[in-house]
Protein backbone atom coordinates (compact mmCIF):
# COMPACT_ATOMS: atom_id res chain seq x y z
CA UNK A 1 0.00 0.00 0.00
CA UNK A 2 1.01 3.62 -0.70
CA UNK A 3 0.94 6.01 1.85
CA UNK A 4 1.32 9.81 1.41
CA UNK A 5 3.30 11.95 4.06
CA UNK A 6 0.33 12.77 6.66
CA UNK A 7 -0.90 8.94 6.81
CA UNK A 8 2.46 7.79 6.61
CA UNK A 9 3.09 9.55 9.79
CA UNK A 10 0.07 8.56 11.54
CA UNK A 11 0.91 5.11 10.77
CA UNK A 12 4.27 5.01 12.42
CA UNK A 13 2.96 7.04 15.24
CA UNK A 14 0.40 4.53 15.56
CA UNK A 15 2.24 1.53 15.90
CA UNK A 16 4.42 3.56 18.48
CA UNK A 17 1.56 3.91 20.38
CA UNK A 18 0.10 0.34 20.09
CA UNK A 19 3.72 -1.21 20.94
CA UNK A 20 4.33 1.35 23.63
CA UNK A 21 6.03 -0.77 27.12
CA UNK A 22 3.49 -1.63 29.48
CA UNK A 23 3.00 -1.04 33.42
CA UNK A 24 5.96 -2.87 35.49
CA UNK A 25 4.85 -6.40 36.01
CA UNK A 26 2.87 -6.18 32.57
CA UNK A 27 0.50 -9.47 32.54
CA UNK A 28 -0.67 -11.76 29.35
CA UNK A 29 -4.34 -10.47 29.59
CA UNK A 30 -2.56 -6.50 29.52
CA UNK A 31 -0.70 -7.15 26.52
CA UNK A 32 -3.24 -9.13 24.76
CA UNK A 33 -6.05 -6.15 25.25
CA UNK A 34 -3.72 -3.58 24.00
CA UNK A 35 -3.02 -5.81 20.81
CA UNK A 36 -7.39 -7.04 20.56
CA UNK A 37 -7.68 -3.38 20.86
CA UNK A 38 -5.73 -2.02 17.84
CA UNK A 39 -7.36 -4.85 15.52
CA UNK A 40 -10.46 -4.25 16.86
CA UNK A 41 -10.21 -0.57 15.96
CA UNK A 42 -8.29 -1.26 12.12
CA UNK A 43 -4.82 -0.07 13.61
CA UNK A 44 -3.46 -2.89 12.91
CA UNK A 45 -4.41 -4.09 9.56
CA UNK A 46 -5.76 -7.81 8.38
CA UNK A 47 -2.88 -9.81 6.76
CA UNK A 48 -0.31 -7.53 8.92
CA UNK A 49 2.18 -9.18 10.60
CA UNK A 50 3.15 -9.15 14.23
CA UNK A 51 6.19 -8.96 15.93
CA UNK A 52 7.78 -12.50 17.38
CA UNK A 53 7.23 -13.35 20.75
CA UNK A 54 10.39 -12.43 21.40
CA UNK A 55 10.52 -9.00 19.55
CA UNK A 56 6.67 -8.33 21.68
CA UNK A 57 8.43 -9.48 24.65
CA UNK A 58 11.12 -6.70 24.63
CA UNK A 59 8.50 -3.68 23.06
CA UNK A 60 6.34 -4.28 26.07
CA UNK A 61 8.79 -5.19 28.31
CA UNK A 62 7.36 -8.40 29.53
CA UNK A 63 8.52 -11.84 29.90
CA UNK A 64 8.49 -13.89 26.21
CA UNK A 65 6.03 -16.35 27.85
CA UNK A 66 3.92 -13.67 28.93
CA UNK A 67 3.78 -12.39 25.21
CA UNK A 68 3.40 -15.94 24.12
CA UNK A 69 0.17 -16.46 26.34
CA UNK A 70 -1.17 -13.17 25.13
CA UNK A 71 -0.62 -14.69 21.48
CA UNK A 72 -2.77 -17.41 22.75
CA UNK A 73 -5.58 -15.64 23.77
CA UNK A 74 -5.51 -13.74 20.74
CA UNK A 75 -5.17 -17.05 18.15
CA UNK A 76 -8.56 -18.22 20.23
CA UNK A 77 -10.50 -15.20 19.71
CA UNK A 78 -9.71 -15.09 16.18
CA UNK A 79 -8.17 -12.05 15.68
CA UNK A 80 -4.61 -13.59 14.61
CA UNK A 81 -3.74 -16.69 12.58
CA UNK A 82 -0.08 -18.55 13.18
CA UNK A 83 1.20 -19.88 9.73
CA UNK A 84 4.71 -21.82 9.83
CA UNK A 85 8.10 -21.65 7.49
CA UNK A 86 9.79 -19.38 6.78
CA UNK A 87 7.74 -16.91 5.70
CA UNK A 88 5.30 -17.68 8.50
CA UNK A 89 4.24 -15.68 12.04
CA UNK A 90 1.24 -14.25 13.35
CA UNK A 91 -0.84 -12.46 11.62
CA UNK A 92 -3.87 -10.36 11.65
CA UNK A 93 -7.24 -12.08 10.25
CA UNK A 94 -9.70 -10.65 12.91
CA UNK A 95 -12.11 -7.61 11.97
CA UNK A 96 -12.88 -4.47 13.38
CA UNK A 97 -16.38 -4.17 12.77
CA UNK A 98 -17.58 -4.47 16.47
CA UNK A 99 -14.66 -1.93 17.32
CA UNK A 100 -18.09 0.10 18.74
CA UNK A 101 -19.64 -2.35 20.71
CA UNK A 102 -16.11 -3.67 22.31
CA UNK A 103 -15.43 -0.16 23.61
CA UNK A 104 -18.51 1.46 24.51
CA UNK A 105 -18.67 -1.94 26.78
CA UNK A 106 -15.46 -0.94 28.36
CA UNK A 107 -16.59 2.26 28.69
CA UNK A 108 -19.53 1.20 30.46
CA UNK A 109 -17.56 -0.90 32.91
CA UNK A 110 -15.98 2.05 34.38
CA UNK A 111 -17.21 4.78 36.75
CA UNK A 112 -17.60 8.28 36.12
CA UNK A 113 -14.47 8.90 38.83
CA UNK A 114 -12.24 6.56 36.69
CA UNK A 115 -13.39 8.08 33.39
CA UNK A 116 -12.75 11.32 35.52
CA UNK A 117 -9.17 10.43 36.46
CA UNK A 118 -8.04 8.90 33.40
CA UNK A 119 -9.15 11.44 31.12
CA UNK A 120 -7.37 14.29 33.79
CA UNK A 121 -4.14 12.90 33.40
CA UNK A 122 -4.62 12.41 30.03
CA UNK A 123 -5.42 16.22 29.56
CA UNK A 124 -2.46 16.74 31.72
CA UNK A 125 0.11 15.44 29.91
CA UNK A 126 -1.53 16.66 26.30
CA UNK A 127 -1.24 20.04 27.43
CA UNK A 128 1.59 20.20 29.00
CA UNK A 129 3.45 18.43 25.61
CA UNK A 130 1.05 21.43 23.68
CA UNK A 131 2.64 24.01 26.02
CA UNK A 132 6.44 23.51 25.24
CA UNK A 133 5.77 22.48 21.30
CA UNK A 134 4.45 26.69 21.30
CA UNK A 135 8.21 27.33 22.23
CA UNK A 136 9.84 25.05 20.50
CA UNK A 137 8.08 24.20 17.30
CA UNK A 138 9.73 24.89 13.72
CA UNK A 139 7.66 26.15 10.96
CA UNK A 140 8.67 22.80 9.07
CA UNK A 141 7.48 21.18 11.42
CA UNK A 142 4.06 23.54 12.41
CA UNK A 143 3.39 22.56 9.00
CA UNK A 144 3.90 18.86 9.59
CA UNK A 145 1.76 19.26 12.12
CA UNK A 146 -1.20 20.91 9.61
CA UNK A 147 -1.09 18.22 7.07
CA UNK A 148 -1.43 15.30 9.83
CA UNK A 149 -4.75 17.96 10.74
CA UNK A 150 -5.95 18.30 7.25
CA UNK A 151 -5.30 14.32 6.88
CA UNK A 152 -7.54 13.73 9.75
CA UNK A 153 -10.49 15.99 8.39
CA UNK A 154 -10.82 13.60 4.82
CA UNK A 155 -10.38 10.36 6.60
CA UNK A 156 -12.84 8.23 7.97
CA UNK A 157 -12.75 4.62 9.92
CA UNK A 158 -9.47 3.33 10.90
CA UNK A 159 -7.61 5.82 9.27
CA UNK A 160 -9.24 8.82 11.11
CA UNK A 161 -7.99 7.41 14.20
CA UNK A 162 -4.18 6.99 12.98
CA UNK A 163 -4.32 10.48 12.31
CA UNK A 164 -5.56 11.55 15.72
CA UNK A 165 -3.03 9.47 17.26
CA UNK A 166 -0.41 11.07 15.00
CA UNK A 167 -1.23 14.26 15.95
CA UNK A 168 -0.96 13.77 19.65
CA UNK A 169 1.84 12.10 19.35
CA UNK A 170 3.51 14.69 17.19
CA UNK A 171 2.37 17.53 18.87
CA UNK A 172 4.34 15.46 21.71
CA UNK A 173 7.35 14.76 19.84
CA UNK A 174 8.03 19.08 19.47
CA UNK A 175 8.21 19.41 23.06
CA UNK A 176 11.37 18.40 22.82
CA UNK A 177 11.05 16.36 26.29
CA UNK A 178 11.38 12.49 25.81
CA UNK A 179 9.15 11.70 29.29
CA UNK A 180 6.63 13.67 27.66
CA UNK A 181 6.27 11.82 24.39
CA UNK A 182 7.12 8.48 26.22
CA UNK A 183 4.20 8.94 29.02
CA UNK A 184 2.36 10.98 25.77
CA UNK A 185 2.39 7.28 23.75
CA UNK A 186 1.49 5.12 26.69
CA UNK A 187 -1.58 6.86 27.32
CA UNK A 188 -2.30 6.84 23.73
CA UNK A 189 -3.01 3.32 24.05
CA UNK A 190 -4.65 3.23 26.98
CA UNK A 191 -7.27 5.94 26.92
CA UNK A 192 -7.30 7.09 22.87
CA UNK A 193 -9.17 3.60 22.08
CA UNK A 194 -12.12 5.52 24.50
CA UNK A 195 -11.83 9.09 23.20
CA UNK A 196 -12.58 7.48 19.59
CA UNK A 197 -16.06 6.38 20.54
CA UNK A 198 -16.86 10.35 20.99
CA UNK A 199 -15.14 10.62 17.80
CA UNK A 200 -17.89 8.42 15.79
CA UNK A 201 -20.08 11.31 15.25
CA UNK A 202 -19.90 13.43 12.49
CA UNK A 203 -20.33 17.11 14.54
CA UNK A 204 -17.79 15.44 17.01
CA UNK A 205 -15.51 14.92 14.03
CA UNK A 206 -15.87 18.99 12.41
CA UNK A 207 -16.12 20.27 16.21
CA UNK A 208 -12.45 17.72 17.12
CA UNK A 209 -10.79 19.10 14.02
CA UNK A 210 -11.85 22.75 14.52
CA UNK A 211 -9.66 22.28 18.11
CA UNK A 212 -7.05 20.86 16.32
CA UNK A 213 -6.45 23.24 13.57
CA UNK A 214 -6.50 26.01 16.91
CA UNK A 215 -4.02 24.14 18.36
CA UNK A 216 -1.80 24.32 15.15
CA UNK A 217 -2.55 28.45 15.02
CA UNK A 218 -1.50 28.59 18.51
CA UNK A 219 1.40 27.07 18.30
CA UNK A 220 2.55 28.91 15.57
CA UNK A 221 1.49 32.43 17.14
CA UNK A 222 4.29 30.92 20.07
CA UNK A 223 1.43 31.03 22.59
CA UNK A 224 1.90 28.42 25.34
CA UNK A 225 -1.03 29.78 27.30
CA UNK A 226 -3.14 29.69 24.50
CA UNK A 227 -2.15 26.18 23.03
CA UNK A 228 -2.28 24.87 26.78
CA UNK A 229 -5.72 25.77 26.87
CA UNK A 230 -7.03 24.68 23.63
CA UNK A 231 -5.82 20.95 24.61
CA UNK A 232 -7.91 21.05 27.72
CA UNK A 233 -10.88 22.54 26.41
CA UNK A 234 -10.61 19.96 23.62
CA UNK A 235 -10.15 17.00 25.76
CA UNK A 236 -12.77 18.35 28.46
CA UNK A 237 -15.23 18.41 25.99
CA UNK A 238 -14.03 14.97 24.21
CA UNK A 239 -14.98 13.45 28.46
CA UNK A 240 -18.21 15.12 28.70
CA UNK A 241 -19.17 13.24 25.40
CA UNK A 242 -17.99 9.83 26.50
CA UNK A 243 -19.82 10.71 29.60
CA UNK A 244 -23.08 11.59 27.84
CA UNK A 245 -22.81 7.96 25.63
CA UNK A 246 -22.58 5.97 28.86
CA UNK A 247 -25.15 7.62 30.10
CA UNK A 248 -27.05 6.93 27.08
CA UNK A 249 -25.94 3.16 26.87
CA UNK A 250 -26.91 2.54 30.52
CA UNK A 251 -30.96 3.85 30.31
Amino acid sequence: MSWGPGAAAARSATHAAIFAPLAPAGRADAVAQRLADAIQLGLLEQGERLPTEQELGRQFGVATVTAREALETLRSAGLIETRRGRAGGSFVCGSGDDARVAMVARLTAMSRVELRDKALIYGLVAAGAAERAALFATSDELDSLALLVEHGVNASGAAARRAENGIRLEVAALSRSARLVAEQVRLQAEFGPLLWIALHERAVVAGNAARHRRLVEAIGSESPEQARAVVVEQVGWLTDRLLAIRETVER
